[in-house]
């Protein structure tokens, strides 16, 4: 898998585009001024570094050194290094930062359900009380005949009742959804998606 995503991202150009999640761009108004932010998944940077141009101090991780490497490039073009660090981490098998954030990013970071169930409340417990989570994901339904991308892997994809799950004995749900959406991210992300959308703050 880490040889496919660095494979991906080798390619010239941003596979998702450069421009940040539609819906993180909707819900980063609940962030507080110059937030600490976790970004799991991160890939090429499109929203860890858009949160930085908003002011805020953002650490991402990603496995693909290839992502990496262009989105730390994104950040040097959008002059925001001195906000945003990249990492190198596998959720599979890391150890958490002792650090603790204000937000917490998961947008389209699939994980096998085995590594996702451990890694999200791992993820979920770096949180400080109030702290926000915001996830979204493609929803089993995407592989009933959506082409707008996602893994075609069942166990990867995600249901408001595994977030629940996994992370609810932490935080408390503010908005919860299930359902299509348009989305136009890049050449990864084209038309019609069945995806979740959750958010949930750190009691």
């Amino acid at each position: 898998m880490q040889a496919q995503w660095n494979e991906r991202f080798a390619a010239p150009g941003h596979k998702y585009g450069t421009e940040p999640n539609a819906f993180l761009r909707q819900q980063a108004a609940l962030l507080a001024q110059a937030s600490q932010v976790l970004v799991p998944g991160d890939g090429e940077g499109r929203n860890g570094v858009w949160l930085a141009t908003q002011g805020h101090q953002v650490l991402a991780l990603d496995y693909a050194e290839a992502g990496l490497a262009k989105a730390r490039a994104l950040a040097d073009q959008q002059g925001v290094s001195h906000r945003y660090s990249a990492q190198w981490a596998d959720l599979a098998d890391w150890t958490p930062p002792r650090q603790r954030f204000d937000a917490l990013v998961l947008v389209y970071c699939h994980l096998p359900s085995a590594v996702r169930r451990v890694a999200h409340p791992q993820l979920a417990s770096l949180l400080s009380p109030g702290g926000w989570c915001i996830v979204e994901g493609f929803h089993p339904r995407q592989l009933q005949g959506y082409t707008s991308g996602g893994p075609r892997d069942i166990d990867m994809l995600l249901t408001l009742a595994d977030l629940r799950a996994e992370m609810g004995d932490l935080l408390d749900e503010t908005l919860a959804f299930e359902g299509e959406v348009a989305l136009s991210e890049g050449s990864g992300h084209q038309g019609p998606g069945h995806v979740t959308r959750w958010v949930a703050r750190r009691r």
